[in-house]
């Protein structure tokens, strides 16, 4: 079962035109298809869904066949038949999910999280983009003794029924969810930030986001060494004031990878691309038409 029923929280969705139910892997996923062109795969990031591409993808439609869709346990896909869904097994049913559109993404674009889901995806053979780019790419595990704790205490909270409850309270409190967003470095328009919260306020959500976490973590110490395989051209855009993901990663990734750039972007935080979306969707069309033409 979903998150979030479509029938009451999908009303005002964006894009909701676009978007359809399919079967795939044992879930059933909400997927977005529109615009016309190459494919280009949007793979959102934890605790997100759809509605962060809600102005980034139409800014690339006019050039692109946009596929986006809410990863397992988000919004309103169903959950995945594992508990702690890693890496690889997201990969695997994306790919499920691309097979039954019949579409074969030229780019992945993936934010935080869905960088690395779209980077295991051509590692694994699972995908053959030519370019891959990550937006504030969360492809690192946590360093140090965080590395070793929040993995398996976010596995003992992930079997926690009460936790996503709480959680999914506080996203009632007034400027509880804006004050998240602010401690990511970005500030977005007031529908967004609505939407975000309509998504906080489903237990499922969170339990749904909080599995992912705990399932991939582990998964990142081998993306991290596999990831010198990769042999798209990759782009990582790296934002100043990005409070979740250090922006000396973009940088560490680009050091193991060839054929690989970092792009700087000044004043923007974690959701550069809910910030100044049509700009970074400009970012990602001249990334692309480098190696297209």
């Amino acid at each position: 079962m979903a998150a979030l029923a479509w029938d009451r929280s999908g009303r005002d969705w964006p894009q909701r035109e676009a978007s359809r139910f399919v079967v795939a892997d044992g879930i059933t996923w909400h997927v977005q298809v529109y615009g016309s062109g190459p494919v280009v795969l949007l793979l959102h990031g934890t605790a997100a869904a759809t509605h962060s591409w809600r102005h980034f993808g139409p800014a690339l439609s006019a050039n692109f066949t946009v596929v986006a869709m809410d990863l397992p346990g988000h919004g309103f896909t169903s959950t995945a038949q594992q508990r702690l869904p890693d890496l690889h097994r997201v990969a695997y049913g994306v790919a499920q999910l691309l097979a039954e559109l019949q579409l074969e993404p030229s780019v992945v674009v993936g934010h935080s999280s869905g960088a690395a889901i779209g980077a295991r995806m051509a590692l694994d053979s699972l995908i053959f983009p030519r370019l891959l780019i990550g937006l504030n790419g969360a492809f690192l595990p946590f360093p140090g003794l965080a590395g070793m704790l929040f993995p398996n205490a976010l596995r003992l909270l992930s079997l926690d029924p009460v936790l996503p409850y709480w959680i999914a309270l506080r996203a009632y409190e007034p400027g509880f969810i804006r004050r998240v967003i602010g401690y990511t470095g970005s500030s977005i328009d007031e529908f967004g930030v609505k939407l975000y919260r309509r998504l906080a306020a489903k237990p499922a959500h969170v339990a749904g986001a909080m599995a992912m976490m705990a399932g991939s973590h582990d998964d990142l110490h081998k993306l991290a060494k596999d990831i010198a395989q990769l042999r798209c051209m990759i782009v990582l855009f790296a934002a100043e004031r990005d409070g979740a993901v250090p922006p000396g990663q973009a940088e560490r990734i680009c050091s193991r990878v060839e054929n690989c750039r970092v792009e700087q972007v000044p004043g923007l935080g974690h959701l550069a691309h809910e910030e100044r979306p049509e700009w970074m969707a400009q970012q990602v069309l001249a990334a692309w038409s480098r190696i297209a033409n």
